[in-house]
């Protein structure tokens, strides 16, 4: 919708006068949308959608039938402390998502710019999320789960409480994430284990054949060597110049502290 556009809003909607609207917004029927929200240009809310206080949609949002948005967290420890939920701008969040705003602990959750959260995803408190990331029907994070840009979680992926999810990985529909999810990388299997490098998301998005060959190889010592996790990143770190993308993950690794699964 062009922002310049008359924003439109149902009759049926409810929204509190403290709410900012954008330019060219639309409000589809029975939709709620409480004090302290802001919505940018050009978003649509869907019918009976509930948009909690402190969430703020960035431009282009799409929110569909039935999701609820910036509710407070499902967290005992939760005191009634002012927090936000934020969404990056032309990200589609699809019918019944759930998605918390944050604790005292971060302050909000953090939903990246061009985004998918398919139907009945749920998004805890304190989550941050990348640009471009895919959750597919009805995964569910945990609470403080931070996924990297590009990230592709399949359905019904759960993912425990503080887990990282690695930039450019891809987990396959069904698994559970009980430790860190290296970048670059495919999961799968019960108990879910890294499968390979993710060749094919990686050239679609313009990786070059020379940075996936230094990946393989990387993968080759950290997952493939028999080694244990510090003698793999002792021989890794061992073998000289890096590309960008190894070093990012021998910093992954590095900052792992739910270890990373192998």
């Amino acid at each position: 919708m062009n922002p310049t556009e008359t924003t439109t809003i149902h009759p049926t909607a409810i929204i509190d006068p403290g709410a900012q609207l954008g330019a060219g917004v639309t409000v589809e029927p029975y939709a709620v949308i409480d004090d302290n929200v802001e919505i940018g240009d050009g978003s649509v809310i869907g019918s009976h959608t509930r948009i909690a206080s402190g969430a703020r949609l960035g431009r282009g949002v799409k929110v569909h039938h039935g999701a609820v948005l910036g509710t407070v967290p499902q967290d005992l420890k939760f005191g009634g402390e002012e927090t936000l939920l934020t969404v990056g701008d032309n990200t589609v969040i699809r019918e019944c998502a759930t998605l918390n705003r944050g604790t005292r602990a971060r302050g909000r959750t953090v939903v990246g710019s061009d985004c998918l959260i398919m139907a009945y995803a749920h998004v805890a408190h304190d989550c941050i999320l990348g640009d471009h990331v895919i959750l597919a029907n009805a995964v569910q994070l945990g609470g403080h789960v931070t996924i990297g840009e590009w990230a592709i979680l399949g359905g019904a992926v759960v993912v425990h409480q503080f887990s990282l999810v690695g930039a450019h990985s891809m987990i396959g529909g069904g698994f559970r994430v009980t430790q860190d999810v290296p970048p670059y990388a495919v999961v799968g299997g019960y108990p879910a284990r890294v499968l390979t490098v993710n060749h094919i998301g990686l050239e679609r998005r313009g990786f070059s054949a020379e940075q996936i060959a230094a990946l393989t190889r990387a993968f080759r010592t950290l997952f493939r060597s028999g080694l244990n996790r510090t003698q793999a990143m002792d021989k890794l770190k061992s073998e000289g110049a890096h590309t960008a993308e190894v070093e990012h993950l021998i910093e992954f690794f590095a900052q792992s502290e739910r270890g990373v699964m192998r």
